[in-house]
């Protein structure tokens, strides 16, 4: 997959278009990649491209050395604290793998694109593209708590998120009100608002800011913030003994708790068909994974 998204050639076409973050240039910004990537322990700084482009985005790209691209439009949007969550959001990317997955994603939209006049092929890979796309929303997710473990500013962070909806002028917005916007979204009108919701989501990277402003902020008023920043977290040393049934199981309770949290009624009518779908979804992937280790035993003796 990623030799259909040429990762080499992105990383020079950044190079010879925008300007690369250096103590010699936009050392501030070069200081916010270097403080996120030792407060996330990041084994090695990224490099972060500043683009000119009038549209407020950023992004971290490629699979075998990824690297952050920051357009003018959202480095003119923010202030310091603000570029500090979003470069933590998108060194969080780079720690924990997306890049590969958002190019992989954008590689099967491409092919998607070309085999659409095959019927079959086009659904298969369509179903394939939503799945990441899914994926990638709760990412999104992830990485905000990652941008404010790295800035260590949760007014800085929502002022963030609020800028990427409503622009510059803060001082007409209101966090609380935001809030209430977000309760307002979750809880829609009936079935039918909660299906437009699952249809316009569709094609969309992205959560919307709302979602992402609520989220971050009951992940902070839930204390698991503060656990964080007090050394409460798992250690890398224990990823030896993780099993993927586990996680898969550990996916399933995540829904089922932000699915009783909304008041979403197409939602309620979806809770225990998904979950009892997880659940044996977990139940499979430990019999495959325990099979494939009991193979591996069988073929290591035999040498």
């Amino acid at each position: 997959m990623s030799g259909l998204f040429n990762e080499r050639a992105l990383r020079l076409m950044f190079l010879g278009s925008a300007v690369r973050v250096s103590e010699q240039q936009f050392p501030d910004v070069y200081d916010y990649v270097r403080d996120a990537a030792y407060v996330l322990d990041l084994d090695e700084v990224p490099e972060l491209y500043i683009q000119m482009n009038p549209q407020p985005n950023a992004m971290a790209i490629g699979s075998s050395k990824p690297f952050i691209v920051m357009t003018s439009g959202l480095f003119d949007l923010l202030d310091a604290s603000e570029q500090r969550f979003v470069v933590g959001h998108e060194v969080g990317h780079i720690l924990s793998g997306h890049a590969v997955y958002r190019t992989m994603l954008l590689a099967l939209i491409r092919l998607a694109a070309r085999v659409a006049w095959i019927p079959l092929g086009y659904i298969g890979l369509r179903a394939i593209v939503a799945a990441l796309e899914e994926w990638y929303r709760k990412s999104e997710l992830s990485c905000d708590r990652a941008g404010l473990l790295a800035a260590q500013d949760p007014d800085a962070a929502k002022r963030a998120l609020m800028k990427m909806a409503g622009g510059s002028r803060l001082a007409q917005m209101n966090a609380d009100a935001f809030l209430e916007q977000a309760k307002e979204y979750d809880a829609a009108g009936d079935v039918r608002d909660g299906f437009l919701k699952l249809l316009i989501t569709q094609g969309q990277t992205h959560p919307f800011a709302v979602v992402r402003l609520a989220e971050l902020d009951r992940w902070i008023k839930d204390g698991s913030y503060n656990r964080i920043i007090n050394g409460e977290y798992p250690r890398r040393d224990s990823d030896k003994d993780a099993k993927i049934g586990d996680e898969v199981r550990n996916a399933a309770d995540s829904y089922r708790e932000s699915w009783s949290r909304t008041t979403d009624p197409l939602v309620g009518t979806l809770r225990d068909v998904a979950g009892s779908a997880a659940s044996t979804g977990g139940k499979i992937f430990d019999s495959v994974a325990e099979r494939w280790k009991n193979s591996g035993s069988r073929d290591g003796s035999a040498g």
